[in-house]
């Protein structure tokens, strides 16, 4: 894209960052970040990077079908399954399952977009960070580490800076989060190559000790217990 092109893309990101702060957080709103940067020089480098990790580039290619989860079936798993308690942070916190957006796959950006998207609420389970707003830029920060997502680096780096300016109070807890989501992130087997949906019946202790997860957030201020 044309310099004049990504400096327009700048000024729509500042401009839905501005959203996603007042709105405090709504889907749509992120979900229109998410999309602005499918088709950015930093998508490219992430693509890069999850075809070197182990596994990617097979997703990659195979164009791995894209999470579709079965709430219903989900909660009949055995207690401490993935899929259980996956479905059970679903039903408490009243989401919809599919939230979400729609998106074509067949580029290797949108593929890897809406994998990203779909499986984001799994990594708050294996990692165990909560939902409200420190925890989930820890989930982000994993992301952010592992492939250097775009939308996903701006939303933690964004969100860092307003409550350090705006709300600083609150900027320690969310630090902490952002920093222990980036040690994950170093640490751990990348979250969105790991093939979920053929292991829902594993115990989430063990998915954790496979992907290398030692230091979960459970029990932390920003955690999801």
């Amino acid at each position: 894209m044309s310099r004049f092109g990504e400096l327009l893309r700048a000024a729509n990101n500042f401009k839905l960052l501005a959203a996603i702060r007042r709105s405090g957080g709504e889907l749509s709103s992120v979900a229109d970040l998410v999309d602005n940067m499918i088709d950015s020089p930093q998508m490219v480098d992430s693509v890069r990077r999850f075809r070197a990790v182990p596994g990617g580039a097979a997703l990659l290619e195979g164009r791995y079908p894209p999470l579709q989860p079965d709430i219903e079936r989900l909660i009949q798993l055995p207690e401490g399954s993935l899929g259980r308690v996956y479905a059970e942070l679903i039903r408490r916190l009243n989401y919809d399952p599919e939230f979400f957006r729609p998106r074509p796959t067949s580029s290797e950006a949108q593929w890897l977009t809406q994998r990203v998207a779909t499986t984001h609420d799994i990594h708050h389970v294996v990692a165990g960070f909560g939902t409200m707003p420190a925890g989930e830029s820890g989930v982000l920060a994993i992301t952010a580490a592992q492939l250097g997502f775009p939308a996903y680096v701006l939303l933690t780096t964004a969100a860092q800076l307003a409550s350090f300016r705006f709300q600083t109070d609150r900027f320690e807890e969310l630090s902490c989060a952002v920093a222990h989501g980036m040690a994950i992130g170093h640490q751990a087997q990348c979250l969105v190559a790991a093939r979920w949906e053929e292991g829902w019946e594993r115990p989430v202790s063990e998915w954790r000790q496979q992907l290398g997860i030692s230091d979960p957030a459970d029990g932390r201020p920003y955690g999801l217990v």
